[in-house]
């Protein structure tokens, strides 16, 4: 049987705002069946201007959002070509961009970081703008990890992701079901971030801290973990229900039992989450190398937790939104029906041939 082989460079800007990733990929089909190699990988991070124009996006007017997605989309490319010259380049760039608005309930999605712009600058064909028609099909547009998990991890029980939010996939009778559980390192960071460190290295201020236990009673009562799922999460969210709640408990207690009380309530809802026939779970994202959450989840939840290799855990979205790329490319469909909601599964990504 012939072997295919692949190389695509997978972009990722999520909602800690820690900067881009950048991950290039060769993958290898042979059949049905995929493997992957990261070739390469790297975070730039954002410059203090650029993360202040993210984390107020929302507030632009139209000719400045505008304006926002054109600049992203040249800072993207100004990154990767630092990587390519005539004489190596990769099949394709496939970017999320990053998100700005995620309002599935009005048919609502956005990502920035100009596609178009990528492209013009690369000379390399670029897909982006994933989400969007899962979105007008009726689903969350999230998440899109999923049909990774299903062809390129499928070996694990369940797949784990610690970023700005924690989610979760599974096959369930044979079908691939997803979730956002809970906010996860976009809660811990803003609480680090009131003391000025960008986050809480290995976990070893909350490690210090004590529970809080009316915050843990008053964010496990929140009515997104009750509801069933396609579900997901998305900043709005986290500024409109979860925030106002921490919020209440900020004075009058320390930044280590606040995130004590943050990583119990994450912990706890992740093993909530897992499926109860789940022996093997893979953690990835910058959350699964906060050792004291690691470790607290490990005691809420008796199977193996498995973390892998330094590459895998930080750049595994990059790796997966290469992926959907190319089976953009190949016409396959990279956006599942069961894991969003949408009417049917669907081949999502907007193409832009240079």
């Amino acid at each position: 049987m012939s072997k295919e082989y692949r190389s695509g460079i997978g972009v990722m800007s999520g909602t800690s705002l820690d900067g881009i990733d950048l991950a290039w990929c060769t993958f290898e089909r042979t059949g049905s069946h995929w493997t992957y190699r990261i070739d390469k990988a790297c975070t730039m991070p954002y410059e203090a201007a650029m993360r202040e124009k993210l984390a107020h996006a929302t507030d632009l007017s139209a000719l400045e959002y505008a304006q926002l997605d054109v600049e992203l989309g040249a800072l993207i490319a100004g990154h990767i070509n630092d990587w390519i010259s005539d004489n190596c380049k990769p099949d394709f760039i496939a970017s999320h961009g990053h998100t700005v608005f995620h309002q599935p309930g009005k048919r609502l999605t956005t990502q920035i970081g100009s596609g178009a712009v990528i492209a013009a600058h690369t000379g390399v064909t670029t897909v982006c703008d994933f989400r969007t028609l899962d979105v007008a099909m009726g689903g969350q547009g999230a998440p899109l990890v999923p049909i990774g998990d299903e062809l390129l991890f499928g070996q694990y029980d369940a797949c784990l992701n610690l970023g700005g939010f924690a989610n979760i996939s599974f096959r369930r009778n044979g079908t691939r079901i997803a979730f956002d559980i809970s906010p996860c390192n976009m809660a811990l960071n803003h609480i680090a971030n009131r003391i000025g460190l960008p986050y809480d290295e290995d976990g070893k201020l909350a490690a210090s801290g004590k529970l809080i236990p009316n915050l843990l009673e008053e964010l496990n009562t929140l009515d997104f973990y009750h509801k069933n799922p396609p579900k997901s999460l998305g900043k709005e969210w986290f500024e409109a229900h979860f925030l106002p709640i921490l919020e209440k408990y900020v004075a009058d207690n320390t930044t280590e039992d606040l995130l004590q009380t943050l990583v119990q309530h994450i912990a706890g809802q992740i093993a909530a989450s897992v499926p109860n026939d789940a022996c093997i779970l893979l953690a990835t994202g910058g959350g699964a190398l906060n050792k004291h959450l690691i470790r607290t989840l490990s005691a809420q939840w008796s199977g193996n937790l498995t973390v892998p290799d330094i590459l895998t855990v930080n750049y595994k979205e990059a790796l997966v939104f290469a992926f959907l790329g190319l089976l953009r490319l190949d016409g396959e469909n990279n956006c599942l029906k069961s894991v969003t909601g949408a009417k049917c599964d669907n081949c999502g990504g907007a193409v832009y041939f240079v």
